[in-house]
């Protein structure tokens, strides 16, 4: 059984092959995403799909998953492993409720703290009698770098890079010292406010950065680039069941 699981962000389409629950392929889509996703439905021929938005997409993406595949569209409506007990479920992002469903899949029985890296980070708790209580959000790199230049008159803007120095000697790596150590240390503080409070404590990041962001944190923290996809998987499995 194959299950093709998309997801499109803010910047990036991206879509997952799975196959019996293994993870065969990922990859960020060309174009609009609509021919993109036309051209994997020719070569794998998935019988499932599932569809994450965060955005305003063409409606002509439901329609093609929903003529060749069995079609799931991930709203605070589906089928979930968690519960969430707030004002206005519907206002949590898909992105953030796949997030949820992976890590309540793989570490049932603890408060889990996913930190999502994209274009915003997200922090979201999820406690141990998997509710998902929310978190917070803040801006992500390339809306750090971007803001740095688009609100002042003479910085540059400047790209991710790993290799810089603790203290800036020009104005690029003053630039990513500030930004990447910034987000760095910002996540080991509000990691370090929920161990605090909560015991049997986990933490995930992930995201297309978290591999590096994970050598910059002194905490303990697993990180997994595919956690939102196996979130989406595991939806998948539940609401096609």
């Amino acid at each position: 059984m194959r299950t093709l699981c998309l997801d499109l962000g803010n910047t990036r389409m991206k879509a997952a092959l799975f196959e019996n629950g293994h993870l065969l392929e990922n990859r960020v889509l060309e174009n609009d995403g609509l021919e993109s996703i036309a051209g994997m439905l020719d070569e794998y021929q998935p019988e499932r799909s599932i569809l994450s938005s965060v955005i305003h997409h063409t409606p002509e993406i439901n329609k093609i998953l929903e003529e060749r595949t069995r079609f799931h569209q991930l709203t605070h409506l589906s089928k979930l492993n968690f519960t969430v007990p707030v004002g206005k479920p519907e206002t949590m992002g898909a992105d953030r409720l796949a997030l949820a469903a992976a890590v309540v899949h793989f570490f049932p029985g603890k408060n889990n703290l996913v930190v999502g890296l994209g274009s915003c980070i997200t922090f979201n708790f999820i406690n141990k009698f998997n509710q998902f209580l929310g978190g917070s959000i803040s801006p992500g790199m390339e809306m750090r770098f971007n803001s740095l230049h688009d609100y002042t008159a003479l910085l540059p803007v400047v790209k991710k890079e790993w290799d810089f120095p603790l203290v800036g000697y020009d104005t690029k790596t003053n630039i990513l010292s500030g930004v990447v150590l910034g987000m760095a240390k910002e996540i080991e503080g509000i990691v370090r406010e929920f161990e605090e409070k909560y015991s049997n404590f986990n933490v995930v990041l992930t995201g297309g950065d978290c591999t590096y962001f994970a050598r910059l944190l002194k905490n303990k923290i697993f990180a997994d680039p595919d956690l939102l996809y196996k979130g989406l998987y595991a939806i998948s499995e539940t609401n096609n069941q």
